[in-house]
């Protein structure tokens, strides 16, 4: 499921904004200096990513009910760096980006869902996606860096299931000390779930998030009466994907 399907129309803009805008959230683009004098609490989204997870969680394109709310998600924030700078001699800010692929034809769509994201405070990344190699996991690779220069990181947050792109850099990060919380989806994150060193935290957990609890079936939790599990992308890809991605 692609972001542009999962984006809400323009008439839902205001039901993901609530009306008001969150809390300040400081959203300085990754491309932009770093302020040596300050320490971030940073949340990364990687919105391809979780938007295939949460559309395979539901079946199909989520209603305003299965959307993230972003507005909640900033509150947590500013709640974990308010605990995070406790103690700190240094100032400690929060940070959140949005990452995510523009598909060709999309930018009318998906333009009320990012410019409702940096009303509420945060920044947001968009990247055109040209070809399957046009992924966004360098750019949240490199603006985390980014941030570990200067003051560094009073703690990180990557929202995401690619444990092949953030495993090894999470955990880098987390054997010097720093805080890491993976956000994400249980069913698609076993590699953060099952860590030692990371901690993983359910989106569904964080309160506010989504409206009503997500349909959720694992196949550790199985109805007697068995379950569905939907595809997380069409058959028709297989037209399209490299051959070493096939199934044994």
């Amino acid at each position: 499921m692609s972001v542009s399907e999962m984006a809400p129309e323009v008439s839902e803009v205001a039901d993901i904004m609530h009306g008001t805008p969150s809390a300040e959230l400081t959203s300085t683009p990754g491309a932009g200096g770093v302020n040596t004098d300050v320490r971030r609490v940073l949340l990364v989204w990687d919105a391809p990513n979780l938007d295939m997870g949460l559309g395979a969680i539901l079946g199909g394109r989520p209603t305003a009910a299965y959307r993230p709310r972003f507005d909640a998600l900033g509150r947590w924030l500013l709640a974990r760096t308010a605990e995070l700078s406790v103690g700190s001699r240094t100032r400690v800010e929060p940070e959140a980006t949005v990452f995510t692929n523009i598909a060709p034809g999309t930018a009318d769509v998906v333009r009320p869902w990012v410019e409702a994201l940096r009303n509420v405070g945060y920044a947001v990344f968009a990247k055109p996606k040209i070809d399957e190699d046009s992924d966004v996991d360098s750019d949240m690779l490199g603006h985390i860096e980014l941030r570990r220069r200067g003051a560094g990181l009073a703690g990180i947050m990557v929202a995401s299931a690619d444990g092949q792109a953030f495993r090894a850099p999470l955990e880098e990060i987390a054997a010097t000390g720093v805080p890491v919380q993976v956000l994400g989806f249980r069913e698609h994150a076993s590699w953060a779930v099952t860590s030692d060193i990371l901690e993983f935290i359910d989106l569904e957990d964080i309160p506010g998030v989504f409206r009503e609890p997500l349909p959720r079936v694992s196949l550790d939790s199985l109805p007697d009466e068995g379950a569905w599990l939907q595809p997380f992308r069409p058959l028709s890809a297989l037209l399209t994907s490299r051959p070493a991605q096939g199934v044994a």
